[in-house]
């Protein structure tokens, strides 16, 4: 037990950067996923092209994989970049905070782009119709018209695509970030108690996870209230 009590404190820290990494990567894969949906849905084929190679690609790669490339790439990309304006430089890569929330929002945003695309098809057309019959442009019927609406079809996916992506954190540990994981790691070096110490990063993760499951269930409920008052 006073193993375990020892590093309490570094398995809370590392809980923060996890949350951290989950908050910063939900933003982003997000934003990819409307981005990736608008772009799929526009008239545009140059658009659906490069968002149907998106999907395709980031949805067909292991998660790991697309950490492990991203990151190493990109420290070898900007090496050589940088070498280019100055040669003495030796090596410059990107932190793992932000290559892993990065590698991760690009996975999640790709599940993300099917889910609201499928979302937008959902919403009823003669509202559309009506917002261009009062000279609404389109960018305003996307904002307002179309992703309000299309918010309450998502959110059973956009619940498991969280959860996913919330899991996936456990895979930065692997370029170095200190989160639960790492914790996890080096206690069972110095404890020689592999199984304790994983089993504390087991029930952080099912006791966040536990959380966002009970937030989405009550935006369901909420966004799906006018219905059950209509019955």
């Amino acid at each position: 037990m006073s193993d375990i009590v020892g590093w309490l404190d570094d398995y809370f820290w590392g809980a923060m950067v996890v949350l951290r990494v989950f908050g910063v990567s939900l933003l982003m894969a997000v934003l990819f996923g409307l981005i990736g949906s608008a772009a799929k849905l526009s008239k545009s084929r140059i658009a659906k092209s490069i968002a149907s190679g998106y999907t395709v690609v980031f949805r067909g790669t292991p998660e790991l994989l697309v950490l492990l490339i991203f990151y190493f790439g990109s420290a070898v990309t900007l090496t050589h970049i940088a070498q280019i304006v100055d040669p003495e430089i030796q090596f410059v890569d990107i932190p793992p905070f932000w290559a892993g929330a990065l590698a991760i929002a690009l996975v999640v945003g790709a599940y993300m782009t099917e889910t609201f695309r499928g979302a937008f098809l959902g919403v009823d057309s003669g509202q559309i119709e009506a917002a261009r019959a009062l000279g609404i442009s389109n960018f305003k019927t996307f904002v307002y018209v179309r992703i309000p609406q299309m918010w309450r079809l998502a959110l059973p996916n956009f619940g498991n695509h969280m959860l996913s992506l919330m899991k996936d954190t456990a895979l930065i540990s692997v370029i170095g970030l200190e989160e639960i994981v790492f914790v996890a790691e080096i206690a069972t070096t110095v404890t020689v108690k592999p199984f304790t110490m994983y089993a504390i990063v087991a029930v952080i993760y099912l006791a966040i996870t536990t959380v966002i499951t009970l937030v989405v269930s009550g935006l369901e409920k909420y966004s799906n209230r006018h219905l059950e008052r209509a019955r």
